[in-house]
Protein backbone atom coordinates (compact mmCIF):
# COMPACT_ATOMS: atom_id res chain seq x y z
CA UNK A 1 0.00 0.00 0.00
CA UNK A 2 1.22 3.46 -0.83
CA UNK A 3 2.27 5.52 2.18
CA UNK A 4 -0.26 8.15 3.28
CA UNK A 5 2.05 10.15 5.53
CA UNK A 6 4.71 11.33 3.08
CA UNK A 7 3.77 14.98 2.97
CA UNK A 8 1.04 16.21 5.38
CA UNK A 9 1.22 19.80 4.08
CA UNK A 10 0.55 18.60 0.57
CA UNK A 11 -2.37 16.54 1.87
CA UNK A 12 -3.82 19.61 3.57
CA UNK A 13 -3.37 21.68 0.41
CA UNK A 14 -5.16 19.03 -1.66
CA UNK A 15 -7.97 18.82 0.89
CA UNK A 16 -8.51 22.58 0.88
CA UNK A 17 -8.37 22.53 -2.93
CA UNK A 18 -11.11 19.88 -2.95
CA UNK A 19 -13.22 22.06 -0.66
CA UNK A 20 -12.80 25.01 -3.03
CA UNK A 21 -13.74 22.95 -6.10
CA UNK A 22 -16.73 21.34 -4.33
CA UNK A 23 -17.84 24.87 -3.42
CA UNK A 24 -17.52 25.88 -7.08
CA UNK A 25 -19.72 22.88 -7.94
CA UNK A 26 -22.38 24.02 -5.46
CA UNK A 27 -22.19 27.58 -6.75
CA UNK A 28 -22.66 26.48 -10.36
CA UNK A 29 -25.69 24.40 -9.35
CA UNK A 30 -27.30 27.40 -7.64
CA UNK A 31 -26.51 29.62 -10.61
CA UNK A 32 -28.21 27.14 -12.94
CA UNK A 33 -31.59 27.98 -11.40
CA UNK A 34 -33.83 26.83 -8.57
CA UNK A 35 -36.54 25.43 -10.88
CA UNK A 36 -34.39 22.61 -12.29
CA UNK A 37 -35.53 19.16 -11.04
CA UNK A 38 -33.09 17.55 -8.56
CA UNK A 39 -32.95 14.39 -10.69
CA UNK A 40 -31.72 16.38 -13.66
CA UNK A 41 -29.13 18.13 -11.50
CA UNK A 42 -28.00 14.77 -10.10
CA UNK A 43 -27.56 13.33 -13.58
CA UNK A 44 -25.39 16.24 -14.72
CA UNK A 45 -23.36 16.15 -11.50
CA UNK A 46 -22.74 12.40 -11.84
CA UNK A 47 -22.40 11.93 -15.61
CA UNK A 48 -20.04 14.81 -16.33
CA UNK A 49 -17.97 13.88 -13.27
CA UNK A 50 -17.13 10.62 -15.04
CA UNK A 51 -14.91 12.42 -17.57
CA UNK A 52 -12.24 13.75 -15.16
CA UNK A 53 -12.53 10.62 -12.98
CA UNK A 54 -11.91 8.25 -15.91
CA UNK A 55 -9.11 10.47 -17.23
CA UNK A 56 -7.49 10.40 -13.80
CA UNK A 57 -7.80 6.62 -13.51
CA UNK A 58 -6.38 6.24 -17.03
CA UNK A 59 -3.42 8.45 -16.10
CA UNK A 60 -2.75 6.22 -13.08
CA UNK A 61 -3.22 3.06 -15.22
CA UNK A 62 -6.11 2.01 -12.96
CA UNK A 63 -9.05 2.38 -15.33
CA UNK A 64 -9.29 -1.25 -16.43
CA UNK A 65 -8.88 -2.67 -12.93
CA UNK A 66 -11.34 -0.12 -11.50
CA UNK A 67 -14.18 -1.75 -13.45
CA UNK A 68 -13.62 -5.09 -11.71
CA UNK A 69 -15.75 -5.68 -8.63
CA UNK A 70 -16.56 -8.72 -6.54
CA UNK A 71 -19.44 -6.94 -4.81
CA UNK A 72 -21.89 -5.43 -7.33
CA UNK A 73 -24.75 -5.62 -4.81
CA UNK A 74 -22.74 -3.54 -2.34
CA UNK A 75 -22.15 -0.89 -4.99
CA UNK A 76 -25.85 -0.94 -5.83
CA UNK A 77 -26.76 -0.30 -2.19
CA UNK A 78 -24.20 2.48 -1.90
CA UNK A 79 -25.39 4.00 -5.16
CA UNK A 80 -29.07 3.90 -4.16
CA UNK A 81 -28.43 5.59 -0.83
CA UNK A 82 -26.02 8.06 -2.38
CA UNK A 83 -28.22 9.16 -5.26
CA UNK A 84 -31.27 9.77 -3.07
CA UNK A 85 -29.10 11.66 -0.61
CA UNK A 86 -27.57 13.68 -3.44
CA UNK A 87 -30.96 14.54 -4.96
CA UNK A 88 -32.37 15.70 -1.63
CA UNK A 89 -29.23 17.67 -0.93
CA UNK A 90 -29.40 19.40 -4.31
CA UNK A 91 -33.03 20.38 -3.71
CA UNK A 92 -31.99 21.95 -0.43
CA UNK A 93 -29.02 23.64 -2.07
CA UNK A 94 -31.26 25.19 -4.73
CA UNK A 95 -33.75 26.57 -2.18
CA UNK A 96 -31.57 27.54 0.78
CA UNK A 97 -28.85 30.15 1.19
CA UNK A 98 -25.51 28.51 0.41
CA UNK A 99 -24.00 28.77 3.94
CA UNK A 100 -27.06 27.15 5.54
CA UNK A 101 -27.06 24.27 3.06
CA UNK A 102 -23.36 23.70 3.77
CA UNK A 103 -23.79 23.91 7.55
CA UNK A 104 -26.72 21.47 7.64
CA UNK A 105 -24.67 19.07 5.55
CA UNK A 106 -22.21 18.87 8.44
CA UNK A 107 -24.76 16.64 10.18
CA UNK A 108 -23.69 13.69 7.99
CA UNK A 109 -20.57 12.64 9.97
CA UNK A 110 -22.51 13.03 13.25
CA UNK A 111 -25.20 10.68 11.99
CA UNK A 112 -22.55 8.30 10.65
CA UNK A 113 -21.27 7.82 14.22
CA UNK A 114 -24.76 6.72 15.30
CA UNK A 115 -25.13 4.33 12.37
CA UNK A 116 -21.64 2.91 12.96
CA UNK A 117 -22.73 1.92 16.46
CA UNK A 118 -26.08 0.51 15.30
CA UNK A 119 -25.16 -1.26 12.05
CA UNK A 120 -21.43 -1.99 12.40
CA UNK A 121 -21.40 -2.70 16.11
CA UNK A 122 -18.63 -0.16 16.72
CA UNK A 123 -17.99 0.82 20.32
CA UNK A 124 -18.95 4.47 20.79
CA UNK A 125 -18.15 5.73 24.26
CA UNK A 126 -19.53 8.65 26.21
CA UNK A 127 -17.17 11.24 24.71
CA UNK A 128 -18.32 10.71 21.14
CA UNK A 129 -21.97 10.26 22.15
CA UNK A 130 -21.75 13.61 23.94
CA UNK A 131 -20.21 15.23 20.87
CA UNK A 132 -22.95 13.78 18.63
CA UNK A 133 -25.71 15.08 20.91
CA UNK A 134 -23.99 18.46 21.11
CA UNK A 135 -23.71 18.59 17.32
CA UNK A 136 -27.36 17.64 16.81
CA UNK A 137 -28.34 20.54 19.06
CA UNK A 138 -26.34 22.78 16.72
CA UNK A 139 -28.12 21.32 13.68
CA UNK A 140 -31.47 21.99 15.39
CA UNK A 141 -30.47 25.62 16.02
CA UNK A 142 -29.57 26.07 12.34
CA UNK A 143 -32.64 24.32 10.92
CA UNK A 144 -35.42 25.35 13.31
CA UNK A 145 -35.92 28.91 11.93
CA UNK A 146 -36.34 27.38 8.44
CA UNK A 147 -38.60 24.52 9.51
CA UNK A 148 -41.00 26.97 11.17
CA UNK A 149 -41.63 28.56 7.74
CA UNK A 150 -43.90 25.70 6.58
CA UNK A 151 -47.03 27.59 7.59
CA UNK A 152 -46.12 30.74 5.64
CA UNK A 153 -46.38 29.25 2.14
CA UNK A 154 -44.66 30.42 -1.02
CA UNK A 155 -40.87 30.80 -1.08
CA UNK A 156 -40.71 30.54 2.71
CA UNK A 157 -42.27 27.09 2.59
CA UNK A 158 -39.81 26.10 -0.15
CA UNK A 159 -36.95 27.00 2.19
CA UNK A 160 -38.57 24.89 4.92
CA UNK A 161 -38.81 21.93 2.54
CA UNK A 162 -35.22 22.62 1.48
CA UNK A 163 -33.99 22.45 5.09
CA UNK A 164 -35.90 19.21 5.66
CA UNK A 165 -34.44 17.74 2.46
CA UNK A 166 -30.87 18.58 3.53
CA UNK A 167 -31.50 16.92 6.91
CA UNK A 168 -32.87 13.79 5.21
CA UNK A 169 -29.91 13.92 2.83
CA UNK A 170 -27.58 13.92 5.84
CA UNK A 171 -29.31 10.84 7.27
CA UNK A 172 -29.02 8.93 3.99
CA UNK A 173 -25.49 10.25 3.54
CA UNK A 174 -24.58 8.77 6.92
CA UNK A 175 -26.00 5.43 5.80
CA UNK A 176 -24.03 5.68 2.55
CA UNK A 177 -20.84 6.30 4.56
CA UNK A 178 -21.47 3.07 6.47
CA UNK A 179 -21.91 1.20 3.19
CA UNK A 180 -18.65 2.68 1.89
CA UNK A 181 -16.89 1.50 5.05
CA UNK A 182 -18.13 -2.00 4.28
CA UNK A 183 -17.02 -1.76 0.67
CA UNK A 184 -13.49 -0.58 1.42
CA UNK A 185 -12.80 -3.87 3.19
CA UNK A 186 -12.63 -5.62 -0.20
CA UNK A 187 -12.94 -2.97 -2.92
CA UNK A 188 -10.49 -0.39 -4.24
CA UNK A 189 -11.23 3.31 -3.76
CA UNK A 190 -11.14 3.83 -7.54
CA UNK A 191 -13.79 1.14 -8.01
CA UNK A 192 -16.07 2.69 -5.38
CA UNK A 193 -15.79 6.18 -6.90
CA UNK A 194 -16.29 4.96 -10.47
CA UNK A 195 -19.28 2.74 -9.77
CA UNK A 196 -21.01 5.40 -7.72
CA UNK A 197 -20.82 7.92 -10.56
CA UNK A 198 -22.04 5.31 -13.06
CA UNK A 199 -24.88 4.15 -10.79
CA UNK A 200 -25.96 7.70 -10.00
CA UNK A 201 -25.96 8.62 -13.71
CA UNK A 202 -28.10 5.62 -14.68
CA UNK A 203 -30.53 5.88 -11.76
CA UNK A 204 -31.07 9.62 -12.20
CA UNK A 205 -32.20 9.00 -15.79
CA UNK A 206 -35.25 7.29 -14.28
CA UNK A 207 -36.46 10.74 -13.14
CA UNK A 208 -36.96 11.96 -16.73
CA UNK A 209 -40.72 11.12 -16.67
CA UNK A 210 -41.10 13.41 -13.65
CA UNK A 211 -40.39 16.44 -15.80
CA UNK A 212 -36.88 17.37 -16.87
CA UNK A 213 -36.53 20.85 -18.35
CA UNK A 214 -35.19 21.92 -21.72
CA UNK A 215 -32.35 24.07 -20.41
CA UNK A 216 -31.07 27.29 -21.90
CA UNK A 217 -27.37 27.43 -22.68
CA UNK A 218 -26.25 29.25 -19.50
CA UNK A 219 -28.05 26.75 -17.23
CA UNK A 220 -26.76 23.78 -19.21
CA UNK A 221 -23.18 25.06 -19.07
CA UNK A 222 -23.46 25.70 -15.33
CA UNK A 223 -24.60 22.11 -14.73
CA UNK A 224 -21.89 20.66 -16.99
CA UNK A 225 -19.30 22.73 -15.12
CA UNK A 226 -20.77 21.49 -11.82
CA UNK A 227 -20.32 17.89 -12.94
CA UNK A 228 -16.70 18.42 -13.97
CA UNK A 229 -16.01 20.23 -10.69
CA UNK A 230 -17.55 17.35 -8.76
CA UNK A 231 -15.25 14.86 -10.48
CA UNK A 232 -12.14 17.00 -10.03
CA UNK A 233 -12.97 17.62 -6.37
CA UNK A 234 -13.35 13.88 -5.80
CA UNK A 235 -9.91 13.31 -7.33
CA UNK A 236 -8.33 16.01 -5.14
CA UNK A 237 -10.01 14.54 -2.07
CA UNK A 238 -8.77 11.05 -2.90
CA UNK A 239 -5.24 12.32 -3.50
CA UNK A 240 -5.24 14.21 -0.19
CA UNK A 241 -5.58 10.94 1.72
CA UNK A 242 -2.43 9.61 0.03
CA UNK A 243 -0.32 12.24 1.77
CA UNK A 244 -1.83 12.80 5.23
CA UNK A 245 -3.75 10.99 7.91
CA UNK A 246 -7.54 11.43 7.91
CA UNK A 247 -7.48 13.11 11.33
CA UNK A 248 -4.96 15.65 10.01
CA UNK A 249 -6.92 16.85 7.02
CA UNK A 250 -10.57 16.21 7.98
CA UNK A 251 -10.95 19.42 10.06
CA UNK A 252 -10.16 21.47 6.95
CA UNK A 253 -13.56 20.39 5.59
CA UNK A 254 -15.00 23.10 7.81
CA UNK A 255 -13.22 25.79 5.82
CA UNK A 256 -16.13 25.41 3.41
CA UNK A 257 -18.43 27.43 5.69
CA UNK A 258 -16.08 30.43 5.61
CA UNK A 259 -15.50 30.21 1.88
CA UNK A 260 -19.19 29.51 1.28
CA UNK A 261 -20.16 32.59 3.27
CA UNK A 262 -17.86 34.75 1.14
CA UNK A 263 -19.22 33.33 -2.12
CA UNK A 264 -22.82 33.61 -0.89
CA UNK A 265 -22.35 37.27 0.00
CA UNK A 266 -20.66 38.39 -3.20
CA UNK A 267 -22.49 36.15 -5.70
CA UNK A 268 -25.99 35.73 -4.19
CA UNK A 269 -26.17 38.59 -1.67
CA UNK A 270 -26.87 36.19 1.23
CA UNK A 271 -26.00 37.30 4.75
CA UNK A 272 -25.97 34.54 7.40
CA UNK A 273 -28.03 35.12 10.54
CA UNK A 274 -26.52 35.13 14.03
CA UNK A 275 -28.59 32.01 14.85
CA UNK A 276 -27.17 30.16 11.88
CA UNK A 277 -23.60 31.15 12.82
CA UNK A 278 -24.10 30.10 16.46
CA UNK A 279 -25.47 26.69 15.44
CA UNK A 280 -22.66 26.23 12.93
CA UNK A 281 -20.00 26.85 15.58
CA UNK A 282 -21.60 24.14 17.74
CA UNK A 283 -21.73 21.63 14.87
CA UNK A 284 -18.12 22.33 13.85
CA UNK A 285 -16.92 21.98 17.45
CA UNK A 286 -18.69 18.63 17.75
CA UNK A 287 -17.30 17.42 14.44
CA UNK A 288 -13.72 18.38 15.27
CA UNK A 289 -14.00 16.68 18.66
CA UNK A 290 -15.21 13.46 17.01
CA UNK A 291 -12.26 13.62 14.58
CA UNK A 292 -9.92 14.12 17.55
CA UNK A 293 -11.39 11.13 19.38
CA UNK A 294 -11.12 8.97 16.25
CA UNK A 295 -7.45 9.96 16.02
CA UNK A 296 -6.83 9.11 19.68
CA UNK A 297 -8.57 5.75 19.35
CA UNK A 298 -6.54 5.01 16.23
CA UNK A 299 -3.32 5.68 18.14
CA UNK A 300 -4.48 3.43 20.96
CA UNK A 301 -5.29 0.60 18.54
CA UNK A 302 -1.89 0.90 16.86
CA UNK A 303 -0.13 0.82 20.23
CA UNK A 304 -2.17 -2.22 21.22
CA UNK A 305 -1.18 -4.03 18.02
CA UNK A 306 2.47 -3.22 18.59
CA UNK A 307 2.28 -4.48 22.14
CA UNK A 308 0.45 -7.63 21.02
CA UNK A 309 -2.47 -6.80 23.28
CA UNK A 310 -6.03 -7.85 22.34
CA UNK A 311 -8.11 -5.06 20.78
CA UNK A 312 -11.44 -3.98 22.17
Amino acid sequence: MESVLRNPMRGIALKVSSVVVFLAMQTFIKLAGSDIPPGQVTFCRSFFALFPIMAYLGYRHQLRSAFYTANPVGHLKRGTLGIISMGLGFYGLLHLPLPEAIALGYATPLIAVIFAAVFLGETVRVYRWSAVCFGIIGVAIISWPKLTLFREGGMAAEQAVGALCVLLSAVLGGMAMIQVRRLVEDEKTATIVLYFSITASVFSLATIPFGWLLLDWPSALFLIAAGFCGGVAQILLTESYRHADVSTIAPFEYSSILLGGIVAYFVFGDIPSSTMLFGTVIVIAAGIFIIYREHQLGLERRQARKAGAPQS
